[in-house]
Formats: structure tokens, sequence, C-alpha cells
């Protein structure tokens, strides 16, 4: 027989290992134009992902404090998909890897 998790050891784990990552959104194609809007929730807090006039993907959390502004949460589009971060500690998101350029030197044949 297990126990369950009592609450607080619950959000003390979510906080630590959940909350410290890149987590998938949804496709860049979800908001496709300036001005469009999307809601989520991730891991229990509720965050805005949109689209700004200069077409960059912004990610904001919904503060529910009285005249909270929301907050700004880390955000990136990799392969079409859109990523936060809820983490305020500096996480890089793995770039790919870029193949080594490789010169081809030839020489021409005679005819």
């Amino acid at each position: 027989m297990t126990i369950p998790p009592d609450d607080r050891s619950f959000r003390r784990e979510m906080a630590t290992a959940y909350r410290s990552g890149w987590h998938f959104i949804d496709l860049a194609t979800a908001i496709p134009h300036s001005g469009d809007s999307l809601m989520v929730t991730v891991f229990g807090e509720p965050v805005v992902v949109t689209r700004d006039e200069d077409e960059d993907v912004r990610a904001y959390r919904c503060l529910r404090r009285p005249r909270g502004a929301p907050q700004p949460v880390r955000c990136a589009i990799r392969y079409g998909m859109i990523f936060v971060n809820l983490d305020q500690r500096d996480h890089q998101l793995a770039e790919a890897e870029a193949p080594a350029s490789v010169s081809i030197h030839a020489t021409p044949r005679s005819a």
C-alpha cells in the first residue's frame, strides 16, 4: 500500500524537478499572425504565449496578485515548436550542432 504524497511535498517536487527545464507548449503554427495568443497551464501556472507586432513569440506568467503585471517567461522556438522555461535561473536551450564546414578543393580535368 502506497501513501499518497501530501500537498506540500508535491508542490516542492514540482518546483524542483519539473519547473527547472524547458517545456513544450505547442507548435508555432498555433499562433501564426501578430496579435494571436495562446493560454496554457504549465504545472498549475497559467501562461500566455503571444506573437507581437515584430512576429516574435513571447510568453508571460499570469500572476494572481492584485494589480500584478504579467511576468515575462523565457520562450524559444526550435524546429517549429514553442518551448517555455518557468525557472528564473539561467538554463540555456540546447542548440542543434551545426555540421562542420568542409571545403572541397577540386582541380578541373582536362578534356
